[in-house]
């Protein structure tokens, strides 16, 4: 590359480097150190000791067991709902602008507000939901984001809910690079819906769905305010995710060198997970 080209690429370079690679160097290199909020003496350099307590750490195993419960149970219904919706607005229907403006409604709203606002459905005495329970003559009400039973299934649901948008989006834009041809042809040939979606549909949205499904099991792997919002981690750690679990170490506790192992690991996690969905896409272009 000639300098007029690194003359090019340095203003998108830069940024990169100064808002996330430095970051994360630095994330790594404290992850080997005692650093600790409150501290006089200076930080010492501790090798992989913080990462040995870690392997012992039950808590943070829980933690991470929870946080892989939690990104399985929200991505895979999130692309199943997304999938039928975005097949739903793919047809020829009546007000289908105002269907596809509603649809990514959950999108355009932040985290912190999706929170307060399904706090607001959740709530035990005046929720929607236990109103409508009740109406229905299907119980007298439950607290359902502190019961033991009911927190982690009631903020995978939330999840599922503010994140469908996105998944939609990206899958029907799929759809709508599939060429109609090959519906009709197949329609000619006597294919039913079934038949025509596996044989056709599927493998036009195939990249697509691979491709929106690891960057939301990313995304809700690594998910923060959300949950946060919802429980803060309760009751009792059901819904306490590695983040919110290195959140606490590092600025309830002040264990900062400690926290930076826990994120440590967790690079390590979603790069594998990257690692795999790249070469899965390598080794589906060397087939094609």
């Amino acid at each position: 590359m000639d300098h007029g080209a690194w003359f090019l690429v340095l203003p998108a370079l830069i940024p990169i480097l100064v808002l996330s690679v430095g970051p994360l160097l630095y994330g790594i290199a404290l992850a080997f150190t005692d650093s600790q909020s409150g501290r006089t003496e200076p930080t010492q350099w501790i090798g992989a000791l913080n990462f040995q307590d870690l392997l012992h750490d039950t808590l943070f195993w829980d933690s991470f067991r929870i946080g892989l419960l939690w990104a399985v149970g929200v991505t895979v219904p999130q692309f199943l709902l997304a999938l039928g919706l975005a097949l739903l607005l793919n047809q020829n229907l009546r007000f289908r602008w105002l269907a596809r403006a509603l649809a990514i409604i959950p999108w355009a709203m932040p985290e912190v507000v999706v929170g307060i606002m399904w706090r607001l459905v959740y709530h035990p005495d005046a929720g929607v939901l236990n109103e409508t329970l009740a109406d229905l003559g299907l119980g007298d009400g439950k607290d359902w984001l502190t019961g033991t039973g009911t927190a982690l299934l009631a903020v995978i649901v939330v999840g599922v809910w503010a994140g469908m948008p996105q998944t939609t989006v990206a899958l029907l834009a799929g759809l709508q690079n599939t060429p109609r041809e090959l519906h009709e042809a197949a329609a000619m040939d006597g294919a039913g819906a079934w038949r025509r979606f596996r044989t056709v549909t599927w493998p036009a949205i195939r990249p697509v769905a691979l491709a929106i499904t690891a960057l939301n099991f990313i995304w809700n792997f690594n998910s923060f305010a959300l949950v946060y919002v919802l429980t803060q981690g309760g009751p009792g750690g059901r819904t306490r995710l590695p983040m919110l679990f290195a959140y606490e170490e590092a600025f309830r506790y002040g264990q900062f060198g400690y926290a930076a192992a826990m994120g440590c690991v967790m690079v390590a996690v979603i790069s594998v997970i990257l690692a795999c969905y790249l070469a899965g896409r390598l080794k589906g272009g060397d087939e094609a």
